[in-house]
């Protein structure tokens, strides 16, 4: 394995290149793009432990990621640290050739947990210079505020701020998002989940708000949370791989493109990975694009599958890096958009006739692998399981006409109080807030 030290620079090319370290603790690159390694490493298959668990597949993983690195050494003990629950790859018996990746054990029950954590591992180990509290900015669209609230909980010199759309969030994640207290503030934002990704970029790009109050961001435009997730799609393809030696096809659910693009780095890597393709709902700028359009941003429209409300999704930035051909990237490439109504009644026929429960987003990939059956692809596909049902009870529930079984992680959280700030979609009026936050001191639990 190639262990010459890496650099990283902006997608758009107008900032130095930096160690691994520097990127992570900056979030964005300072020309407003988002940092990629100079070029991907090549990984040998063979180079894992084939007994290993997810953070051993972690660490080798992302051991070239990090060569020449201060966190270099730390890296094992960083993966050890995250990686505490599994993400079990299991067959679904009523599809033939189908298997279930979940990525919902958590302690936020969503796959954000993975990322959020080892992004936080991190961050503790890095040394800084500024003894001012560092402030970590997320904008979410339900489930990465609560993963990276959880992460950085009650962590001496970091405060969290999460942005999320007002009313676009199910009422258990929005739960989740305020529950923490201590400093973690959440803000509901009189907007999409595009006016808070767009209000966090503006925040990280302002100098002067950064020498005045110490920024960084957790969302997937963070290498700190990309890097580490694909480490759950290695150890799945790998372990395909040793017993059956064929690669992989995953569908995943994505929005704002941070899971996908860590399922096609690892194939990028030369891990064995076959189709990926992309299951998204009714906000279709990509599934227009990969059928031939322009790429064209537009605002995000509310769906069921909220967490995937995403109408500019930041991560286009990193696919286009990774894919530089157009031609070549729409025929590697596929995405199909899924309305509210299918997603309605993809839950309910599964629920009937296999008695399957899946979140709303997970069953947008459930859709594409129907219709991936349905037109004679047998096949092996992986389904990636995003998130946990319970998670969604307004939807599921009134579809399913019973209750959904609440995991005990989940059932923690809902205990607690929560509470939650109001937010005009201002970026000026952010930016004023974050300097009085940053004046007020620690935050007492809520």
């Amino acid at each position: 394995m190639n262990l010459t030290p890496l650099r990283y620079i902006s997608t758009r090319g107008h900032s130095p290149a930096v160690p691994i370290s520097q990127a992570i603790a900056a979030g964005l690159a300072p020309d407003g793009g988002l940092y990629v390694p100079v070029a991907l490493p090549s990984i040998d298959p063979d180079a894992f432990d084939p007994h290993g668990l997810l953070a051993d597949t972690a660490a080798t993983l992302l051991k070239p990621f990090f060569a020449g690195d201060p966190l270099a050494d730390e890296l094992p003990a960083i993966c050890v640290e995250a990686f505490t629950f599994d993400a079990p790859l299991r067959p679904l018996p009523a599809h033939p050739d189908t298997l279930m990746l979940e990525l919902f054990h958590g302690p936020t029950s969503a796959f954000k947990d993975f990322g959020a954590r080892f992004l936080a591992a991190c961050l503790r180990r890095l040394p800084r210079a500024d003894t001012r509290p560092l402030t970590i900015l997320v904008a979410t669209s339900g489930d990465t505020g609560a993963a990276v609230a959880a992460a950085f909980h009650r962590q001496p010199g970091v405060k969290v701020v999460i942005l999320y759309p007002d009313g676009l969030v199910s009422p258990r994640q929005a739960h989740q998002l305020g529950c923490f207290g201590d400093n973690v503030t959440a803000l509901r934002v009189a907007g999409r989940f595009d006016d808070c990704q767009r209000m966090v970029k503006a925040a990280l790009s302002d100098a002067s708000l950064q020498a005045q109050v110490p920024l960084s961001s957790a969302n997937s435009i963070s290498l700190g949370r990309l890097l580490p997730q694909m480490s759950y799609y290695a150890h799945a393809a790998l372990g395909w791989w040793r017993e059956h030696g064929t690669p992989l096809n995953f569908i995943v659910p994505t929005g704002n493109l941070g899971n996908a693009m860590a399922c096609l780095w690892v194939r990028a890597t030369g891990l064995p990975i076959g189709e990926v393709r992309l299951a998204c709902n009714a906000n279709a700028t990509l599934p227009d694009y990969f059928a031939g359009g322009d790429y064209t941003p537009r605002e995000a429209v509310a769906t069921i599958a909220n967490a995937m409300d995403v109408g500019a999704p930041s991560n286009f930035e990193r696919l286009r890096w990774t894919f530089p051909n157009e031609t070549q990237l729409r025929e590697l490439l596929h995405a199909h958009s899924v309305g509210d109504d299918t997603i309605r009644q993809t839950l309910t026929t599964h629920a009937r006739e296999h008695h399957e429960v899946f979140c709303p987003h997970t069953a947008t990939a459930m859709h594409e692998l129907d219709r991936l059956h349905h037109s004679g692809d047998s096949r092996t596909w992986v389904v990636v399981a995003t998130a946990h049902p319970a998670k969604f009870e307004t939807v599921l529930e009134a579809l399913l006409g019973h209750a959904i079984a609440i995991p005990p992680a989940l059932g923690a959280l809902l205990e607690r109080p929560t509470k939650t700030t109001a937010m005009a979609a201002d970026d000026g009026v952010f930016k004023h807030w974050l300097r009085g936050h940053a004046e007020a001191g620690p935050i007492s639990t809520a």
